[in-house]
Formats: C-alpha cells, structure tokens, sequence
C-alpha cells in the first residue's frame, strides 16, 4: 500500500467514524421526539437494534479503557501512510475536531454510560416494533 493510499484511506476512516458517531447521537434526539410525535420509523426494530448495541459497545470501551477499533484503525493508516496521528489534512482537521473532545477519561466513562442508559431507556419508553410480514411475500 503506497503513503497516498494509506493516507486516503484514513480519511475515509475518520468520514465512516463521524457518520457513525452522527448515527448515533441523531437516532438518540429521533427516538423520543418521534416516540411523541408519533413517527412510526423510530420503532424500526433494526434501527434500534443497531443503535442500541453502537451505544453498548461504546459505554464497554470506555468502562474497558479502549479506543474505538476506527480510531485504532485510522491511527495505523496515518502512521502507514506517513502522516503523524492527526496530522492537518483539510478532511481530518475539520472531522475531527467534531468528535474527538479533551477531557478527563472518567468524564467520557461517565458520558457514555449515561448516554448508554438513555438509549435503553428509550426501548423502554418507546419500544421497537418488528414489521409484519406482508401478503404475498411469505409473511402473515
């Protein structure tokens, strides 16, 4: 893999790490505003499957003391690539100046814990709903 390519590919790591980190905290704000507002797609069963299990993985890090496996990741492209870990490439000055925070690691624990326990919370209050199967297409 040549520098360029290492270095690209970072940057299309950290898009793929902000997307997910977007994922997340929006499903977050649409769940209880749509549970109220009656929007039958935050009840999506696969949606919120996957949301809930990002917002575990993310609270077990934290309480493990792990960096996300994308971070991990881009961090071992840039040194491949040549590049120091956040160097001031345009994509990732700006990306990650977005997701990446200075703080204490008990304050992040502690973040994402909560954070964690609202999402469930949210399968408590509006729980997802599996689709029924539809006629002609085997369901019932």
């Amino acid at each position: 893999m040549t520098p360029a390519l290492a270095a690209l590919l970072a940057d299309a790591v950290l898009v793929l790490h902000a997307g997910v980190v977007a994922f997340v905290v929006l499903v977050a704000l649409a769940v209880p505003v749509g549970g109220v507002r009656g929007w039958r797609w935050v009840r999506g069963y696969a949606l919120r499957s996957v949301h809930l299990a990002l917002a575990l993985v993310i609270a077990l890090q934290a309480w493990l003391g792990r960096l996300c496996p994308l971070t991990t990741w881009e961090q071992a492209l840039r040194t491949r690539g040549g590049q120091h870990t956040y160097s001031e490439s345009f994509i990732q000055y700006w990306l990650s100046r977005l997701i990446f925070l200075e703080a204490p690691w008990w304050l992040f624990v502690l973040g994402y814990t909560l954070f964690a326990g609202l999402v469930a919370a949210g399968w408590w209050r509006w729980p997802p709903r599996r689709r029924k199967g539809r006629p002609g297409r085997g369901g019932r």
